[in-house]
């Protein structure tokens, strides 16, 4: 209640008693709307006068709160009326310059707005004075009284004023902090909130629904919805709404289109009051879903500093938005922006592992996670029928008690393998009921719940093995079938040879050679897959001798030759001076270096040329041969020796893949080694090394 004060003073003991009333009355609340209220009521009785309003301003010069009084009534009043005031006002004109002003006459004072009803002329004069609310430097208002008659106020009801107004603006300020304080509160309070019941749960859909919860509890409005931004087509799409109609969902809009387009493009919440004044409302979809849109609150979702998505808020029920609104929405959009990114994170991480546990379990090859320390922690479905172990049975064994461990591979306490490697070795598997199994051992590690694991795969290799011996069984009856009757051909050729002349006839000759060259190159073969059984079973080589590299070479190039005259090729032999003896079973060295140079003319174009050499490396020979073919890839090499690989498949030069197979046996035999290289004009350059005779280095 406020005391009513004598419209009239008469001495300073008066005045001074009138500014204690009224610092006492605005004292007694930290409400600014109340402090406003009561100055302009204190103000207005204190002078006389019929009119009045205040209007504080911010550090910009901008309103941020007012309140108006005609004839003891609280006038409702728009933010556009009250900035009018401030643009080209009496108001106006203090607030820019900081000074008090007293207009005797307003018809006569351009400084005063004419009512927007009023034409020319019309309105009446009156008397009013201005006054600056200056607290500690700082402009915080202006207070504006009118008298509708001319002349009515005098200076020293301006100096009055100002006086009360000197009184009033520390208690405004106070106001003003009170509330920005309260304001923050309330923020912080809803962004608390909002923070503890957004990142309750990881799972997408519930992250979203509580997002759109927390704001629509924060701000009061009919409809809140929520569009991410899809970083392939660069399109925001709507994909959560409180609205019982959810026909928005799944909507898009380009960047820079409509409101959120534009929150989305300069990465700026925004608070449009009207949505019908403003040119970046895109009004199609309420156009679809029959929305009638009147105000926008719209802030954007960031995360790690980049806009992800778009928050906007529909129609406050409280007529309007406060000023706290654009700092909740900015605020719970930060919120959101890492809820919604961990929430997608989960459920890719979901997705990955659930693909990953499809995959485990429809393998069709046995899978084993175990510890580095090779106790099983994880089996997949297929090695319950692999094994004919339980699941339990098989929790409680360590990865050597299911299959044979190669230590010299893995290690003894699995020590070898290594991250970012897969280690792979033969071994036999030991079922349930006892059975030996062969298979196929893959293992490297994974990394499962920010802890490394091995993971072993078994594959049954039972087929393979089977047919290998199959092959191995037909070559063995192969050969020994062919040794006797072979051993006959030879005879006989070199018995015809011995007892006829072809001289007279080079055609018959020619036929003669071409089956002594046939017949040796079947000799060769028999006696290489002779030697491949003998030298996998572990025989060693025994007939050694020193032998002439030279004559070793020159034989094999013999053999050969009319093969590679045939398509025009030429043999370079390159053969280090004063070479040392090697100390090797002849005929087995021969055939390693006819296997290379017959598959060194096979896959050389015509017209190209091989070389085959051999010098002294240290305390060892070594020989190659180099062609000019398409050379082998580096992926090949290291599985190109084994038996039946074939470099070029079912398409390529036809073979069984017995020849590199043998030549890797035979060297190895000699206590040698043997690899490929690329060879310098772009082919294939195989290369072994074989002992030198002892004498040569005792």
């Amino acid at each position: 209640m406020i005391t009513p004060i004598k419209s009239e003073y008469t001495s300073t003991h008066e005045s001074l008693e009138l500014l204690f009333h009224i610092s006492r009355e605005i004292a007694s609340t930290l409400d600014l709307t109340v402090v406003l209220q009561r100055v302009l009521a204190l103000s207005m009785r204190t002078i006389g006068a019929v009119s009045g309003s205040i209007i504080v301003v911010n550090d910009e010069g901008k309103p941020v709160e007012s309140t108006i009084i005609y004839e003891d009534n609280i006038l409702d009043h728009s933010t556009e009326q009250i900035s009018a005031l401030l643009d080209g006002g009496l108001a106006g004109w203090v607030v820019e310059n900081r000074q008090p002003a007293l207009v005797l006459n307003t018809n006569r004072d351009d400084r005063w707005v004419k009512s927007s009803t009023q034409t020319e002329g019309s309105e009446k004069a009156k008397s009013s004075l201005s006054v600056p609310f200056i607290a500690r430097d700082t402009l915080v208002g202006v207070i504006t009284l009118s008298h509708p008659v001319p002349l009515f106020f005098t200076d020293e009801h301006l100096d009055l004023v100002q006086a009360i107004a000197d009184q009033a603006a520390i208690a405004v300020m106070n106001a003003r902090l009170y509330e920005a304080s309260q304001q923050q509160v309330l923020v912080m309070g809803a962004l608390a909130n909002s923070a503890s019941s957004i990142t309750a749960s990881l799972k997408l859909e519930d992250v979203l629904q509580r997002i759109l919860e927390q704001i629509n509890q924060a701000l009061r409005v009919e409809v809140v919805s929520l569009a991410l931004l899809n970083s392939n087509s660069g399109t925001l799409e709507y994909c959560a709404t409180t609205s019982e109609d959810d026909s928005v969902v799944g909507l898009k809009v380009d960047v820079g289109q409509g409101i959120i387009g534009w929150v989305a493009k300069h990465e700026e919440g925004i608070i449009v009051p009207d949505v019908t004044v403003d040119p970046r409302f895109y009004g199609e979809f309420d156009k679809s879903t029959g929305f009638k849109t009147r105000a926008v609150a719209s802030g954007p979702i960031i995360s790690e500093g980049e806009v992800i998505g778009v928050l906007q808020a529909l129609n406050p029920m409280d007529g309007g938005f406060g000023t706290d609104a654009l700092a909740v929405l900015t605020g719970i959009g930060s919120l959101a922006g890492t809820a919604i990114r961990h929430a997608q994170l989960f459920e890719d991480l979901q997705v990955a592992h659930q693909r990953y546990r499809d995959l485990y379990n429809s393998s069709i090859d046995a899978i084993l996670i175990t510890d580095m320390r090779g106790n099983i922690i994880e089996v997949n479905n297929q090695t319950f029928d692999f094994t004919g172990f339980t699941k339990v049975q098989l929790q409680l064994k360590r990865i050597d008690e299911v299959h044979n461990l190669d230590v010299e591979i893995v290690g003894e306490n699995l020590e070898y393998i290594t991250p970012n490697e897969t280690i792979s070795y033969e071994s036999e598997l030991r079922t349930y009921s006892e059975k030996i199994i062969p298979i196929k051992v893959h293992v490297h590690t994974v990394q499962i719940e920010e802890q490394y694991h091995l993971q072993w795969t078994f594959r049954d290799i039972t087929e393979r093995k089977e047919l290998d011996q199959l092959r191995d069984d037909l070559l063995s009856m192969v050969y020994h079938d062919l040794r006797s009757p072979l051993g006959n051909v030879l005879s006989s050729l070199d018995v015809i040879e011995s007892i006829q002349s072809f001289d007279h006839d080079p055609t018959i000759q020619s036929l003669f050679d071409i089956a002594v060259r046939s017949t040796k190159r079947i000799e060769r073969l028999t006696n290489s897959l002779l030697d491949i059984n003998r030298l996998e079973a572990g025989q060693p080589v025994t007939n050694t001798e020193p032998t002439k590299v030279e004559d070793i070479i020159s034989a094999s190039v013999d053999a050969i030759l009319p093969i590679a005259n045939n398509k025009d090729q030429e043999v370079f032999i390159r053969i280090q001076d004063g070479i040392p003896l090697a100390d090797v079973d002849e005929s087995m060295v021969q055939r390693v270096l006819i296997n290379l140079l017959e598959n060194a003319v096979k896959y050389t174009p015509p017209e190209s040329h091989i070389t085959v050499g051999a010098a002294q490396t240290g305390q060892e020979l070594c020989f190659w041969v180099e062609d000019t073919g398409p050379g082998i890839p580096a992926e090949k090499r290291p599985t190109i020796f084994d038996k039946y690989t074939r470099l070029h498949g079912k398409g390529g030069p036809r073979g069984i893949g017995l020849g590199l197979a043998y030549c890797r046996l035979a060297v190895e035999g000699h206590g040698g080694r043997i690899w490929v290289d690329e060879a310098t004009h772009g082919g294939a350059r195989f290369a072994f090394t074989l002992p030198m005779a002892k004498e040569e280095y005792t």
